[in-house]
C-alpha cells in the first residue's frame, strides 16, 4: 500500500525561506521599492516565526508584484533568482532525504504556505512532481493568464493545508485511511495542525516552539542542516 511523504519547503528542505528571499530578490533587482518592500518582508517574516501572521494582509502584499508584469517577465526574473540565489541552498542531505522515500516507493508531496509561483521551480529541483501550495488566482482562471494579486481557493497554511491535502488525495483518488503511514517534515509551530494529522510527524530543523512541542509530545527531531 502507498505511503505518503510531505515535506514542508521553507526551512526544512531548504535552509532558508523561498518567500522571504523572493521578496529581497525583487527589492535588489527593483522590481519593487526596495526600502518599503524590504521593511515589510522583514515584519512579515518575523510575524510568521512569531507564529502569528495575517496570512490574508501577507498574501496581498506577496502576490502585488506578479499581478503588475507579465508571465514571461516574471518566468525571467525567476530564472535569475533560482541561478543567484536558490541554486546554492539545494543541499545533499535534503535531496537525499527525499530520495529515500522515493525510493522506498512513497508517495512524495511538499505541502507550503509560499505560492506555487515561486515553489514550483524549487520543488522540481528536488525531483518532486506534486505541490501543494497557495494557488495565485490569474485572470479569467486561466492557468497561462497573467496574475491578479487575489488567492485562488484556500491559502495553505495552518488548518488550510489540512484541507487542500485531503481535496488533493481524493483528486488522486487516495485517502489517509488507505495508507499505513503518512509523514510529514516540517520546521514550523505554524505547521502543528498538519503535524498532528499524520501518522509520522518529524520535526525537522523546528524553530524553537515546535520543538518543545516535539520533545514533549516525544516526536522524532531531524537536524538536517549541520
Amino acid at each position: 500500500m502507498t505511503q505518503l511523504a510531505l515535506f514542508d519547503l521553507d526551512h526544512t528542505l531548504l535552509p532558508c525561506d523561498s518567500d522571504y528571499e523572493w521578496g529581497q530578490f525583487l527589492a535588489r533587482i527593483g522590481v519593487v521599492d526596495s526600502e518599503y518592500y524590504a521593511k515589510q518582508n522583514e515584519r512579515f517574516y518575523q510575524d510568521y516565526k512569531d507564529g502569528k501572521l495575517n496570512i490574508h494582509e501577507f498574501l496581498r502584499f506577496a502576490l502585488k508584484p506578479l499581478s503588475e508584469h507579465s508571465r514571461a517577465q516574471l518566468k525571467d526574473w525567476h530564472d535569475a533568482f533560482m541561478k543567484e540565489v536558490i541554486n546554492s541552498q539545494l543541499r545533499q542531505e535534503a535531496i537525499d532525504l527525499v530520495k529515500r522515500h522515493q525510493d522506498a516507493g512513497d508517495l512524495c508531496c511538499v505541502i507550503t504556505a509560499t505560492n506555487s509561483f515561486v515553489t514550483r521551480p524549487i520543488v522540481e529541483s528536488f525531483g518532486i512532481a506534486h505541490l501543494i501550495a497557495t494557488e495565485p488566482a490569474t485572470v479569467d482562471n486561466n492557468p497561462v493568464a497573467n496574475y491578479t494579486g487575489e488567492v485562488k481557493g484556500i491559502p495553505n497554511f495552518r488548518e488550510g493545508k489540512i484541507q487542500n491535502l485531503h481535496d488533493w488525495l481524493a483528486a488522486q483518488k487516495l485517502s489517509f485511511d488507505q495508507m499505513p503511514r503518512s509523514y510529514f517534515y516540517s520546521d514550523s509551530i505554524n505547521d502543528l495542525p498538519l503535524l498532528e494529522e499524520v501518522s509520522n510527524p518529524i520535526a525537522t530543523n523546528p524553530d524553537d516552539r515546535l520543538r518543545q512541542e516535539a520533545s514533549k509530545r516525544h516526536w522524532p527531531i531531524l537536524e538536517l542542516f549541520t
